[in-house]
């Protein structure tokens, strides 16, 4: 199955390995009992759960797109979830923003297979990640997940100043790793972010798709959960 040596591995982190929507939920579950939205006039934690993911990813896109700054985006999908219930605190949405970055690296949920998989590819392959998350937050969450210790190189957009699916920081990574593309594969969730970001640098892709929501996928190779990289790896 495998055509090319790889010799070089670098993987996603928030939803590929770290199990991003288990560890957000547990995060906002704290967030809402501690600062008890539900007295605050928040009827139910879903609810808010809901109006703020919607809020999240459309401030990371313009995140993604240079439209906003991290700071502003960090602050501003609190502010205006709370603003659908009637509440307009600025202190209190400032308040949670830094209790979600502070609580949410501390999570450790991973998908099935993640440290097994690992430590069977270490034994072949120098393993690095890129990751468009913030810088202070992915490096905590690699150290409390006990996931460090796999990756020689960690790549975050904010060190490389360009995001995924820009094929510089993949150029970067591959510097930082001293790796060409031809030995290198990447693996990620995002059809967009990781696979066809990885792929307009001529690296070889594989796509996790858990859902299998991307059928016909353009990756290299796509699989339904980490343990089939061990089939062809």
């Amino acid at each position: 199955m495998k055509e090319k040596t790889y010799r070089h591995i670098f993987f996603d982190l928030d939803k590929t390995l770290w199990d991003f929507e288990t560890n957000s939920v547990e995060t906002f579950r704290d967030i809402y009992q501690k600062h008890g939205l539900q007295e605050k006039g928040v009827d139910s934690f879903e609810r808010f759960l809901d109006r703020y993911n919607y809020h999240n990813l459309m401030l990371w896109d313009f995140y993604r797109q240079g439209k906003i700054v991290k700071e502003v985006l960090n602050i501003r999908r609190f502010a205006l979830t709370l603003h659908e219930f009637g509440i307009n605190d600025n202190l209190l949405s400032s308040t949670m923003a830094a209790d979600y970055i502070n609580l949410s690296p501390t999570k450790t949920n991973l998908f099935p297979g993640t440290h097994q998989v690992l430590e069977y590819l270490q034994k072949s392959y120098t393993l690095h990640i890129i990751t468009n998350g913030f810088e202070e937050v992915q490096f905590r969450k690699l150290h409390h997940s006990s996931l460090s210790r796999y990756f020689k190189e960690v790549v975050t957009s904010e060190d490389a100043g360009v995001k995924k699916p820009d094929p510089e920081i993949f150029a970067y990574a591959l510097r930082r790793a001293g790796a060409t593309a031809d030995e290198s594969l990447m693996v990620g969730d995002d059809e967009e972010v990781d696979i066809e970001g990885a792929g307009r640098l001529g690296i070889d892709q594989v796509l996790v798709d858990y859902q299998n929501e991307v059928p016909d996928s353009a990756a290299t190779y796509r699989i339904r959960g980490l343990e089939e990289l061990t089939e062809f790896l």
